[in-house]
C-alpha cells in the first residue's frame, strides 16, 4: 500500500486510541455538541491554535502531549490544566509540559462569546486535533461534551510512561488503562513530532547500563550525530528532535527511525526489541498488513 494510506490509517487509529480514555460528561459524547449552544466553538479553537502555531510550530507537539498527559492520568477531563501546588501539573513527569497559554487564550475567547459553555477538557481535545492537522496530519471529528474535572493530584501522574521504561513496564502501564500493544505503539507514534532534552537519553550515548559504552541498539552513524549534539559533559537541557527526518511533520517516519535504530528515547527504541511491538512498528513503517491489529 502507498505510504499515504498507511499514514492515514495511523492518524485514524491514533484518534481512536485517544477516544478510549474515559471522560466526564452528561451522557455520551458527540460531534457537534456545541452546534446550538456555541456554534463557533470549534472554529474559535482552531483559529487560536493556528495563530500560536504560526509563531511556534513546536507547539503542535506540546498540545498533543498535553492532551495525552491529561487523558492518561484519570481520563480526558482537563485536570492537567489546574494550577495548584499539589496538582498533576506540578508532578515531575509534567514539569516540561507546554501549551497552557494556547488553551488559556482559546478559553478567554470562548468565554467572551459563549460564557460558561465550552469545557476546558473539550478545548484541549480540539486543540490536539487541530495541532495534528496543522502539522500535516489528517483532521477528524472530535466528539465533545466533556465536563471539567475538579480533582487533580500530582501523585496520580506517577502512572505516566517514562522514557526509561522497558516494553514490559510500558505494557503494564497501558494495560492498566485498558490499552493493548497496538494502542501502545500507536500512541507512542505521536513522537513523530516533538523534542526531548539531551538529559533524557545521553546515558545511551556514553555509559549505557554502566558499561562505559553506547547502547548497542543505536545505529552507529546516528550515534555519532547525537554525540556531536549532546557532548558527554554538555548542556543536558539542549533540545533534540524525536524524529530526525521530519520533526515538524506528522507522519510515519518515527516508526522507520525506530526500525533503523534511530530512536532517541530508550523507551521508543525498545519497541523494536519486543516481538509483539516490533511487528506493529514494522507495519506502520511501511506494510499495511496487520496495521489495524487484525
Amino acid at each position: 500500500m502507498e505510504a499515504q494510506h498507511i499514514f492515514s490509517v495511523f492518524t485514524a487509529v491514533l484518534f481512536m486510541n485517544l477516544m478510549k480514555f474515559p471522560s466526564l460528561g452528561q451522557g455520551a459524547l458527540k460531534t457537534g455538541f456545541y452546534s446550538s449552544s456555541c456554534p463557533n466553538a470549534e472554529s474559535i479553537v482552531r483559529s487560536t491554535v493556528e495563530a500560536h502555531f504560526n509563531k511556534d510550530p513546536t507547539l503542535a507537539a506540546a498540545l498533543l502531549r498535553l492532551h495525552f498527559h491529561d487523558c492518561f492520568v484519570q481520563g480526558c477531563d482537563g485536570s492537567v490544566l489546574i494550577d495548584a501546588a499539589s496538582a498533576e501539573r506540578k508532578a515531575l513527569p509534567n514539569l516540561g509540559l507546554r501549551g497552557f497559554q494556547v488553551i488559556d487564550d482559546a478559553k478567554w475567547q470562548l468565554e467572551a462569546t459563549c460564557p460558561g459553555v465550552v469545557s476546558c477538557a473539550d478545548i484541549l481535545a480540539l486543540a490536539a486535533r487541530d495541532a495534528v492537522d496543522l502539522s500535516g496530519g489528517h483532521s477528524w471529528g472530535v466528539p465533545t461534551g466533556r465536563r471539567d474535572g475538579r480533582i487533580s493530584s500530582s501523585s496520580d501522574a506517577s502512572t505516566l510512561p517514562s522514557p526509561l521504561d522497558s516494553v514490559a513496564i510500558q505494557r503494564q502501564k497501558f494495560a492498566a488503562k485498558g490499552l493493548n500493544d497496538h494502542d501502545l505503539v500507536t500512541l507512542v507514534g505521536a513522537h513523530t513530532i516533538g523534542q526531548t532534552d539531551c538529559l533524557f537519553f545521553r546515558y545511551r550515548l556514553y555509559n549505557f547500563t554502566a558499561t562505559g559504552n553506547a547502547d548497542p541498539s543505536l545505529n552507529q552513524a546516528f550515534l555519532a550525530q547525537l554525540r556531536s549534539v549532546c557532548p558527554k559533559d554538555g548542556d543536558g537541557s539542549k533540545r533534540v528532535d524525536l524524529d530526525k527526518d521530519s520533526p515538524l511533520n506528522f507522519d510515519v517516519n518515527f516508526f522507520k527511525n525506530v526500525r533503523d535504530g534511530n530512536g532517541i528515547l530508550e523507551s521508543d527504541q525498545r519497541l523494536w526489541g519486543d516481538d509483539s511491538t516490533r511487528r506493529i512498528v514494522n507495519n506502520y513503517a511501511g506494510n499495511i498488513i496487520g496495521l489495524l491489529g487484525f
